[in-house]
């Protein structure tokens, strides 16, 4: 096989590379998906909002470990390896379901589950918070400059078939069990699955191979070896760093509120049962996930700009009217068509923002400069967004969340506009030997 980042990207490197987000995102996704299951089991009986609101403040403080993840295993991936950092951070991931799965009721210990929950999203966070960069920048590296948009992409395939499994579970034991043993156990069952599957994407990881562009920088001589990863180095590129955080805004806010937030809106808002909330989203998201790859290849072809402004300005302007309309939206069908345009828009963002992080920073700290500035992003902006809503509707004024998801949007769309392509970016020496040589054919 040849080696990862060679001219023809071997799909192992691919798979392996983006496969660990099924298993992180599956595992983050039936969390809120279940949510409404497991609520009750792990707070005392009374407003089922306001046990929705507990969970969610759980999921929310799960963001917040994501800098720390960030932190630590963006650091961990530019000293020790894109392949090591990918193999921990699954790793963690499994430990963290096995303990929901596994975590005492409020009736058999009191607030103590709830403890045990909280454990598990911290986890989780810090498991997530390593994984985004260390795939984004593996995925960015192991392939050749031209396919970097359409590999990438890849990225979110991966995470977004981890929530179709998730929600393709929940349809199905939804059919299979009662809502009453829903609520009593089936909602373990996801999350066991989750510990499992794990393991065998452990497997498969360890039989990954380096990319170049890092081979190359741990040739480098001791001095710039000792500068990898650390903050001193990751401070020197300041400019970029802000410029992750604020392009990050808008399209995490946006693809939470379309995703994760998404079922709950259309059972608590649009008054549709679970049963077909979790249907609509699941063939939006379906729809969803087949449009990444063709979007990431259009950006190697035309740039990641005009699919990032395209995004932004549908956002921008199109969240209030989408969101109002879908409100009012009774029927499967209309629900549906209005969830699929929405993601339509979000595809904008997911199908190239990981690579256009990657590319804004050099080897020697692309895995910490990825990871830390968009995972502070999604703790203030992402993480929250699911809570957030539900306070929005708590307080009465539920529509102030349209404005809020648009006014983060428009922060991102004048970044966008400002901000330079970042398409043509060569990630190591082997890059520019490569397209100097493709030069030289030329003119010959």
């Amino acid at each position: 096989m040849p080696a990862a980042g060679s001219t023809a990207t071997p799909w192992r490197a691919v798979v392996g590379g983006s496969i660990g987000n099924l298993i992180e995102w599956y595992d983050w996704f039936v969390y809120a998906s279940f949510a409404t299951y497991f609520a009750s089991s792990f707070f005392p009986h009374g407003n089922p909002t306001a046990q929705l609101l507990n969970t969610a403040g759980i999921f929310a403080v799960g963001f917040f470990m994501r800098p720390v993840g960030g932190w630590l295993l963006g650091r961990y991936a530019d000293r020790r390896g894109r392949k090591a950092a990918l193999t921990l951070t699954v790793t963690m991931m499994s430990l963290s379901a096995l303990l929901i799965a596994l975590a005492p009721t409020y009736h058999q210990v009191g607030y103590a589950g709830a403890v045990v929950l909280l454990v598990a999203r911290l986890l989780q966070g810090l498991s997530v918070g390593g994984e985004y960069a260390a795939s984004a920048t593996y995925l960015t590296e192991a392939s050749n400059p031209g396919r970097r948009g359409f590999v990438s992409s890849f990225q979110y395939v991966s995470m977004t078939f981890g929530q179709l499994l998730g929600l393709a579970l929940q349809i199905l034991l939804q059919h299979a069990m009662s809502a009453a043993d829903l609520h009593s156990y089936g909602w373990r069952v996801p999350f066991v699955v989750g510990a499992l599957g794990a393991a065998a994407i452990l497997w498969l990881r360890r039989n990954l191979m380096e990319t170049e562009a890092y081979t190359e920088a741990e040739a480098q001589s001791q001095e710039e070896n000792a500068e990898r990863g650390s903050m001193r180095r990751l401070l020197q590129h300041k400019r970029e760093f802000a410029l992750v955080m604020a392009l990050t805004m808008g399209g995490t806010v946006a693809y939470y509120t379309y995703t994760t937030y998404l079922t709950k809106y259309l059972s608590n808002t649009v008054g549709l049962s679970k049963n077909d909330a979790a249907l609509i989203s699941f063939f939006a998201l379906t729809v969803f996930m087949l449009l990444q790859p063709f979007a990431g290849a259009l950006s190697d072809r035309i740039g990641r700009r005009p699919l990032l402004i395209t995004f932004g300005v549908g956002a921008t302007f199109g969240t209030v009217p989408l969101m109002t309309t879908l409100s009012h939206t009774g029927s499967f069908t209309g629900a549906l068509l209005l969830a699929i345009v929405a993601l339509v828009l979000v595809t904008g963002y997911t199908s190239i923002n990981a690579v256009v992080k990657a590319e804004l920073f050099p080897t020697q700290i692309r895995a910490l400069g990825v990871a830390l500035p968009y995972a502070l992003a999604n703790a203030l902006f992402g993480g929250t967004a699911e809570y957030v809503a539900l306070w929005f509707k708590n307080a009465g004024a539920e529509s102030g969340y349209y404005w809020y998801v648009s006014g983060c949007a428009a922060v991102s769309l004048v970044v966008y506009l400002c901000m330079r392509e970042t398409g043509s970016a060569r990630l190591s020496a082997a890059e520019q030997q490569s397209a100097e040589a493709d030069g030289t054919r030329a003119t010959v």
